[in-house]
């Protein structure tokens, strides 16, 4: 997202979008600043006539959004990530072949990934590694990718559909755990597309799996079926791990959900924010 917003130190104009929990980036200025071109609106139109398939899609492709602009807000034409890198491969320009490479390179991984899950999550550590995270952490990180996917595969297999009723069942088990939905966790943390439990502590980490996979094993006790039955099991799983987890700051005097982020600060690597702890 980093490379895209700033490109050669030229701004790219962006919004969060919460309804997708995507960013969008103007399309002008992207094509502005891969082609160098004075007239970016005049080289889309130009570029979608000689690109017919892009120029079909192109309703599925753009976004209209109000953006900052220099007469005020104007809706603008803006695209996610995935529909800027379909635009930018119709731009012959060199500066657009490091995208061109990076996408090319995405597929390539992916499909060396299907050919061997393996290589998912030896990339997945790197990438960990890479970011500054301890080796501690990463070990429980992946452990919790595999205790979340044991769950939705149970879910899948008892009747829950997929995207919204997975994200109510989840809520559930974060209300129950730690008293607030993962999108409240989130605004306590101050992100924004990240991934929560990418800026889990240790602990809030131990206490996520504990709800995920007692949710898991209380699925199975009752057999549950479809969505109702299962929003009970995930409100058991979760009060399970909520009453550990009330336990552990009883005896300890501290508090288990901090405000600590894996968020970059000015001038540092990627590590825990040394804030209070609320």
């Amino acid at each position: 997202m980093s490379n895209i917003k700033l490109f050669e130190s030229k701004q790219i104009r962006s919004q969060w979008s919460e309804s997708d929990q995507k960013w969008y980036f103007v399309i002008t200025d992207v094509v502005q600043v891969l082609t160098d071109t004075t007239n970016p609106s005049d080289y889309i139109k130009k570029m979608r006539k000689r690109d017919v398939q892009l120029s079909e899609g192109w309703g599925q492709i753009v976004t209209p959004l109000l953006m900052d602009t220099a007469g005020g807000k104007q809706k603008l034409n803006c695209a996610n990530a995935k529909g800027l890198l379909r635009i930018i491969q119709s731009i012959p320009s060199p500066k657009a072949e490091p995208f061109k490479l990076w996408l090319a390179q995405v597929g390539s991984d992916r499909l060396d990934e299907i050919e061997n899950p393996e290589l998912a999550t030896q990339r997945t550590r790197e990438l960990y590694k890479l970011k500054g995270y301890p080796d501690d952490w990463i070990e429980k990180r992946m452990r919790s990718i595999a205790i979340r996917e044991e769950l939705t595969e149970e879910w899948k297999n008892r009747g829950v559909k997929e995207q919204i009723e997975y994200a109510i069942l989840t809520a559930e088990i974060s209300k129950a755990t730690f008293g607030m939905t993962p999108s409240e966790y989130k605004n306590l943390k101050s992100l924004k597309s990240q991934n929560l439990r990418d800026h889990m502590t240790d602990l809030e980490l131990i206490f996520s799996m504990l709800g995920e996979a007692s949710t898991t094993k209380v699925t199975r006790a009752k057999n549950a079926k479809g969505f109702m039955e299962n929003k009970d099991a995930a409100q058991i799983g979760g009060r399970i791990a909520g009453n550990a987890l009330k336990e552990l700051e009883k005896e300890s005097g501290e508090k288990v959900i901090t405000s600590e982020n894996y968020l970059p600060e000015p001038e540092k690597t990627k590590a825990l924010t040394k804030g209070k702890k609320k």
